[in-house]
């Protein structure tokens, strides 16, 4: 088979026409075994796109699982790998038949993809990660290691310390004949964990193309990287949308990519064509960016109970508790703004939103100066805590001033 391209057809069919110890890496993302139909629109609905995740039984979608993997083996080179990606429906079964396959003794992790993803879940724990099984086809597999950051909490100076273990095997700082720290070897960071907070696809991501359960290209350059060097071969014999080519393609890495639906090769030979992969501000940034509300801030919104809301101007929070039914949103006076200030930011956050009920939290004293006129506007307004104190405090010094 020719290396760059999109394949249509049975993937046992199509991987059984690719030579053996040829590949270097497989990754594939099977149906889940939902036992529904998945199906998306495209961005400009257009299009519809769906496949039939039904099974007659679990020995049926087991069986397949199987035999592809027994394809996949035999297709490996000997330090390639193959990355099984899944979730809490099926993967306990399907680490089984991984293990049939590959052998426990090749089990190298089990990668947690995390993500946020918010929705009015049924009763129980909202799912927010999926599984991705890494299994090798030898001891002698490829793999590049990369670190990260450590954490902010992380005490680096210690890190750079020498240890040693006593004669009672307890580790203590290590110290030469003058009794000064010895200061230990380069360290490059953390190396990379098997758990990968890495975005879910929004719904207005150029990369979205509508195609039901599409992956982020960062999630597959985050595999492709690990476990092969460019000019290496990639094989997704579930392609989809073709996520794993365009990873492949953008870091100059051969690939092959399969799927039985027409639909599916088409986009994916598209999206190889326009080659739009989305970047990820809060990969980049750090989700510290996105935090900017300072702790008196954030402890005025919890004395209220409401959720904080960040990168908004107007809006500050919202009470967890809705009035009639809907949201009610709090801003919060700033250092520099007069109350009309506050109130003007809060209703143009609101325009076209017909809330009832909306607070603005007063943080300080007004002057007269600094009312010269009162804003007609429905919003409440409460004084903080801190704010009722001084009022206090100033008030008995009055009455004792008079007394």
């Amino acid at each position: 088979m020719k290396v760059d391209l999109i394949y249509k057809g049975n993937c046992i069919e199509k991987l059984i026409e690719l030579k053996s110890n040829s590949v270097d890496l497989v990754y594939f993302d099977p149906p889940f075994f939902t036992q529904k139909k998945h199906s998306l629109v495209s961005r400009d609905e257009r299009k519809k796109y769906e496949f039939d995740d039904n099974w007659n039984s679990l020995e049926d979608y087991l069986s397949l699982i199987n035999s592809c993997l027994i394809e996949c083996r035999r297709i490996l080179k000997d330090s390639g790998s193959v990355f099984l990606h899944c979730d809490k429906i099926a993967s306990h079964y399907i680490r089984v038949e991984l293990d049939k396959v590959f052998g426990m003794k090749n089990f190298r992790s089990e990668i947690i993809w995390s993500y946020k993803r918010w929705s009015n879940s049924k009763k129980g724990l909202l799912n927010s990660h999926q599984n991705i099984y890494f299994y090798s086809k030898s001891d002698d597999f490829k793999f590049n290691q990369y670190y990260t950051d450590y954490a902010l909490t992380t005490n680096i100076d210690q890190i750079l310390q020498d240890r040693e273990k006593t004669s009672n095997g307890k580790s203590v700082y290590k110290t030469d004949g003058k009794g000064n720290i010895v200061l230990g070897k380069e360290k490059k960071g953390v190396p990379l964990s098997d758990t990968w907070e890495i975005p879910y696809l929004n719904p207005k991501a150029k990369e979205r193309s509508g195609y039901p359960t599409q992956k982020p290209v960062l999630l597959l350059k985050e595999i492709i990287k690990i476990v092969t060097d460019e000019g290496d071969l990639v094989v997704d014999p579930f392609c989809g949308s073709g996520t794993t080519c365009v990873a492949a393609k953008s870091m100059n890495r051969k690939f092959i990519g399969i799927d039985i639906s027409n639909d599916a090769v088409e986009l994916a030979n598209t999206r190889l064509e326009e080659m739009v992969i989305t970047d990820s501000a809060l990969l980049n940034k750090g989700s510290e960016s996105y935090l900017e509300k300072s702790e008196y801030e954030l402890s005025l919104l919890k004395s209220i109970e409401a959720f904080p809301v960040q990168r908004n101007s107007g809006i500050d929070g919202f009470l967890k508790n809705h009035f009639n039914e809907k949201p009610v949103p709090v801003k919060i006076q700033g250092k520099y703004d007069t109350i009309n200030d506050s109130i003007t930011k809060l209703e143009k956050a609101c325009q076209g939103k017909e809330y009832d009920l909306k607070i603005v939290i007063q943080t300080r004293e007004e002057t007269n100066d600094n009312r010269l006129f009162e804003l007609v506007s429905d919003v409440k307004i409460i004084k903080s805590g801190k704010l009722r104190i001084n009022e206090l405090l100033i008030n008995n010094n009055i009455i004792n001033n008079q007394i």
